[in-house]
């Protein structure tokens, strides 16, 4: 391209500038930072009040949008800025207007001509950072800094919320870095501060730093689907790789590319609606021929297209022969050309997450600054265990998934059979639990055994208070506390001293655990106390409950406040995630200490944070006067009281599973959203049993809380 003064181009044939992934740097002079928003690439042109959006490919996408053409096009009569044409990226936003992911657009994308309830779907904005056109000037040919304040002159007082100026700081891209983890970005984008605006091209002056690993990928086919799944099972994917290397039969694009090379299975990350939509979209895309340069390895029949579609998808890592690690499908990506997808590998075969500075704590968060400190590289609850076993490695397990899977797919019921020799009946494995995902009572049982191994430990010995859901996640649930009537062989039951109900299930088996999910009983929800001493605690537990429209992050704040009063008291503080949308954060108790008093400690805890952060944390237990805040719950600590335990399933609509974790992950930002009882047996695999530690942790102390007072 040629950079002239005057503007000559179709706004519809410019091609915007690429960003090349890169480890960084972070700390530079000679670069600027911006946030990494995971949206839509958008070129605006603006002619009067005229508004068009234009995609990366040259695509009209101003229809999917209206109420942004809107917001322009009057801000545009009022300021009349003259033609235009600016470089941004659509993005997702919260109830708080926060942006959030990829995946929360799909219904934007999937949408043609500009129905009324548009912005009712997914409420989006527009994020700015580049001009190319001011006026009748191309002003490519000028660098970032004289453009960026062009961009900043324009937009002074752009008259709408949805119309916003992306961050930037110069100089040190670090603590933007830190917020971009705190926060769930994509990741932060380094632009050399002298850089010229080079359409169509990616080169060292702008670097993508990414913190989750996610890219696109080629479609080469697709399986058949298994149990109640409907449309197909997973999308087979690939990347484009080495010079043009001929294949039976492919575009002629696709020869141009190189060879598709095979990288592994999705099947999770979609809901109904979207498995329709897809089906459709690859029976237009058939093929009798697989576009891989080698067959992919398949359990089920596979189905090829042509390879002309491109899906978003994140995971874990690469494995070391080159496959993916737990991926989950986040969109479809119509601006992408499939012939230029290839791996984006700069420190994924690692399984790195990306740089990692010092001191990223204190500074993840600008709700919430504080001194930093250092911890023992060696404490386990900082990283996760090196070592674990196989969630699969028990052969017994693996016969009791056989057998369950055996029985749904043939729509029968029937006894399974246990080690031991025991046996338990099992009906409607088939029964979906979780509409909008297909799940069923089978792949719930499923779940429970493959983590059988670290779930007993957690309820053993406990009464355990039922949840029923018997005609799934969105059916009517209720609460009993009593032990059906009568009960299998091999079920533990008891009665409680100074208990109104006669008759308790009691943890431990897993014949109990399994029937506890074959009546619908979808989470596993113990005592606090052990039955041989019912009114003495072995934890306490703090509910991080947050209310409706507070996002997830804000949460996270209220967590690491809390673990800095408890460091403070000397105090060893275990989280999970619930399983839904919050946090619950326990802590180990010393012997024969009853439960008022571990209440009374957490009630202190609580009532600081809440004092100290007044704006986002609250002890208020009346939920109509709590407002857009994090309620830290502390009177769970009754006799009684029950809590999803540690790796129970959750019946939220993502099917959540609630996940120990450590202060790092807290600290630098996590998804509750990732651990799901699909994605949940493949991270336990890998970092073991976290939550081993709060039963070997040593105990709070509760003298301290006197003094701690005291100085609060």
């Amino acid at each position: 391209m040629t950079l002239t003064p005057n503007w000559r181009e179709s706004a519809r044939d410019v091609q915007p500038m690429l960003a090349t992934l890169a480890d960084g740097p972070l700390t530079d002079e000679q670069f600027v930072y911006e946030p990494k928003y995971d949206g839509i690439r958008a070129l605006v042109e603006i002619e009067g009040t005229s508004v068009r959006f234009w995609s990366r490919l040259g695509n009209d996408k101003t229809g999917q949008f209206p109420e942004l053409v809107k917001a322009l096009s009057a801000w545009a009569a009022a300021e009349r800025p003259g033609a235009l044409l600016l470089d941004g990226e659509i993005v997702a936003v919260d109830a708080h207007g926060e942006p959030i992911g990829f995946h929360a657009l799909q219904s934007r994308i999937h949408l043609r001509g500009t129905p009324r309830n548009a912005a009712e779907r997914q409420a989006v904005a527009i994020m700015f950072f580049d001009i190319l056109r001011d006026g009748v000037r191309d002003v490519r040919g000028l660098p970032l800094t004289a453009r960026r304040a062009r961009l900043e002159r324009l937009l002074v007082d752009p008259g709408s919320d949805l119309i916003r100026l992306s961050d930037q700081v110069a100089g040190n891209g670090a603590a933007l870095f830190r917020t971009a983890r705190a926060r769930g970005w994509e990741g932060i984008v380094a632009k050399r501060a002298s850089s010229l605006y080079r359409s169509g091209t990616r080169g060292p002056d702008w670097l993508k730093i990414k913190i989750t690993h996610q890219q696109e990928f080629v479609v080469g086919g697709w399986t058949e689907p298994t149990g109640t799944r409907s449309h197909f099972g997973a999308l087979l994917l690939g990347v484009y790789e080495g010079p043009s290397t001929p294949l039976r039969t492919s575009p002629s694009a696709a020869l141009r590319a190189g060879t598709l090379v095979y990288v592994g299975h999705v099947g999770s990350g979609f809901n109904e609606r979207e498995l329709d939509w897809m089906a459709r979209r690859l029976k237009t895309l058939a093929s009798t021929t697989s576009p891989f340069a080698e067959r992919p390895p398949s359990n089920q029949r596979p189905h090829w297209i042509r390879p002309d579609l491109v899906v978003e998808v994140r995971f874990n890592e690469w494995t070391p022969d080159g496959r993916l690690r737990a991926p989950v499908y986040l969109g479809v990506r119509e601006d992408k050309k499939a012939e230029d997808v290839r791996r984006e590998d700069v420190g994924i075969s690692q399984g790195r997450r990306g740089p990692t500075p010092a001191g990223s704590r204190s500074a993840a968060r600008r709700l919430a600054p504080r001194a930093g400190r250092r911890r023992s590289s060696g404490d386990p609850a900082e990283s996760p265990q090196p070592a674990a076993r196989s969630l699969k490695s028990d052969p017994s397990i693996d016969a009791i998934i056989d057998q369950l899977k055996t029985l749904e797919s043939a729509r029968r019921s029937g006894p399974i059979e246990l080690p031991g020799g025991e046996t338990l009946q099992v009906t409607n494995l088939h029964k979906v639990f979780w509409p909008t995902l297909r799940k069923t009572k089978g792949d719930l049982l499923r779940y429970y055994a493959r983590v059988a191994h670290l779930i007993l430990p957690v309820v053993a010995d406990r009464a355990l208070v039922m949840r029923r859901f018997p005609n799934g996640v969105n059916g009517k649930a209720f609460y009993q506390q009593r032990a059906p009537s009568p009960i299998p062989p091999g079920i533990r039951v008891e009665t409680l001293p100074n208990d109104d109900v006669p008759s308790r299930l009691v943890g431990g088996s897993l014949a109990t655990l399994l029937y506890m999910a074959q009546i619908a009983a979808i989470s596993q929800d113990p005592w606090l106390s052990r039955i041989d001493a019912p009114d003495t605690p072995d934890h306490v537990v703090l509910d991080l409950d947050p209310m409706p429209g507070v996002p997830f992050a804000r949460v996270l704040d209220v967590a690491r406040w809390i673990h800095d009063e408890l460091e403070m008291l000397g105090a060893t503080g275990m989280p999970k995630t619930s399983g839904a949308d919050g946090l619950h954060i326990y802590l180990p108790l010393p012997p024969d200490v009853p439960y008022e008093a571990g209440m009374l400690f957490c009630r202190i805890v609580a009532t600081v944070v809440a004092r100290k952060h007044p704006r986002w944390a609250t002890v208020e237990r009346k939920v109509q006067v709590r407002g857009a805040k994090v309620y830290v719950d502390y009177l769970q600590n009754i006799r009684g009281k029950t809590l999803a335990t540690a790796y129970s399933a959750r019946a939220s609509a993502y099917a959540g599973v609630s996940m120990p974790v450590t202060w790092k992950e807290i600290d630098d930002g996590l998804d509750p959203h990732e651990f799901t009882i699909d994605t949940a047996p493949a991270r336990l695999a890998t970092i073991g049993d976290l939550w081993k530690k709060l039963r070997t942790a040593k105990p709070i102390d509760l003298r301290r809380v006197s003094r701690y007072t005291d100085e609060r």
